[in-house]
């Protein structure tokens, strides 16, 4: 217990909570009873007792005020700064995709509806708090994740200015760059003591889904190669205008290359998992916490050209989301083998929440399933025929996915090397026939 010349303040700060929360508590927890009374099995509610919380809240604000009255640095101790903090570690220990919205994110959204804050080349989701810009999010496989950044890292300064006091579209214009500059960028990291210096180079940002379609030429002249970067609502139509030209030119057999690709649109999604699945074949489902279906998702009713030739997918530890989806759902069905490493395991479905106080959620509230009822959700897809691969293997592949703009150093890197995965996707299609 706090000691005696804080109990009032506390006392007073317990009752603020209180009378706060435990309303909403309760409004939170009729309709499940409700449900209860017309259902026999209610949906899953949290392992403890509501009588839990009242501890729990009383431990909260306890920790609050010792805070407030003990830590030196007064200028931090504002009751809405501490409790918004307290709010964004809560909804960063429930999953990597849940997260709280500060006010002034949520402010300059709210003014500036079109603002996107994320920056592609770079593979950051930018966000505001009271102490000024931070990453909100960090994409597998890119520039940001493989220098080792991660959510919650506080940006301060980019090419020795300091950023704190700039507008948010301003910041991130200046963090909109070409492909291949540099940006020099002073971050302080919740996992080191001191902030650090670094310089991203930005990646090159696909303007197409499908990036490259060939016959694979010699000994294969009938395999087709297909890699698709992105599920944009375009996509579908790239994709079966790229199926169309080489089924033309003489493919029987298609490696479809999900590495790296981020995932993206899910009616994208469904519309290609229709190229080659029959019409209406369930390919989706969306569970909710109580692990009853709450949305299923089919193949459109027609197709336009029967594709029943053998399929392999090709996946690494960045392919997420829709493509986890689309590998999964091309393997559970025996439409398709799955080669490469196991997936990132993002299979989840938030919902933005506006709070009080003019912040707002991005919570988790249900995961995406495969036709068998399994989901990628911190798990990944596990392929047919798992290849390891090394740093070396890994730089070259990503190389070897820009041929057209390598230096010449880069080019003689990949002089008589042939992709391993891809051999190995050729022996499997091998094996199919």
């Amino acid at each position: 217990m706090v000691a005696a010349a804080s109990r009032k303040g506390f006392n007073a700060a317990m009752r603020r909570l209180l009378i706060a929360l435990v309303p909403g508590l309760l409004i939170t927890l009729l309709p499940a009873r409700a449900l209860a009374d017309e259902a026999a099995e209610p949906p899953a509610a949290p392992a403890d007792p509501d009588e839990a919380a009242y501890p729990a809240i009383e431990r909260f604000v306890e920790v609050l005020e010792q805070v407030r009255q003990r830590h030196p640095d007064v200028d931090k101790l504002a009751y809405e700064r501490l409790v918004n903090h307290a709010l964004e570690g809560m909804l960063a220990s429930l999953d990597p995709h849940s997260s709280f919205i500060h006010p002034e994110m949520a402010a300059a959204l709210q003014a500036d509806p079109e603002l996107d804050p994320h920056l592609p080349s770079l593979g950051l989701t930018l966000g505001w708090r009271d102490d000024g810009p931070h990453l909100a999010n960090v994409l597998p496989g890119s520039a940001a994740a493989a220098a080792g950044l991660v959510p919650g890292t506080g940006l301060l300064a980019l090419d020795g200015n300091a950023v704190g006091e700039l507008e948010p579209a301003d910041l991130l214009s200046r963090l909109r760059r070409p492909a291949g500059e540099p940006a020099r960028l002073r971050v302080k990291s919740p996992l080191e003591p001191q902030p650090t210096e670094l310089t991203l180079v930005h990646h090159r940002v696909e303007s197409r889904a499908v990036t490259e379609a060939r016959l694979l030429g010699g000994a294969n002249d009938t395999t087709g190669y297909l890699r698709l970067a992105s599920f944009t609502p375009g996509s579908p139509r790239e994709m079966e205008a790229a199926l169309d030209e080489l089924e033309d030119a003489g493919m029987e057999r298609l490696i479809l290359d999900l590495r790296g690709n981020p995932g993206g649109s899910l009616p994208a999604t469904v519309r290609i998992l229709g190229l080659f699945l029959p019409p209406d074949t369930e390919v989706v489902t969306t569970r909710g916490r109580d692990g009853d279906a709450t949305e299923s998702l089919s193949t459109p009713e027609r197709r336009r050209r029967e594709r029943d030739y053998p399929v392999a997918v090709l996946v690494d530890r960045h392919s997420a989301s829709a493509s986890e989806l689309t590998a999964g759902a091309l393997q559970d069905l025996g439409r398709a083998t799955v080669v490469g490493e196991t997936s990132y395991g993002k299979g989840s479905v938030q919902n933005i929440i506006g709070m009080g106080g003019g912040t707002a959620l991005r919570l988790t509230i249900a995961t995406y399933h495969t036709p068998s009822g399994r989901t990628p959700h911190l798990a990944g897809i596990t392929p047919d025929v798992a290849i390891p691969v090394d740093d070396d293997l890994r730089e070259k592949i990503a190389l070897s996915m820009r041929r057209d703009s390598l230096t010449p150093e880069e080019d003689a890197r990949l002089e008589g090397w042939t992709d391993p995965v891809v051999e190995a996707a050729l022996e499997a299609l091998d094996r199919s026939e």
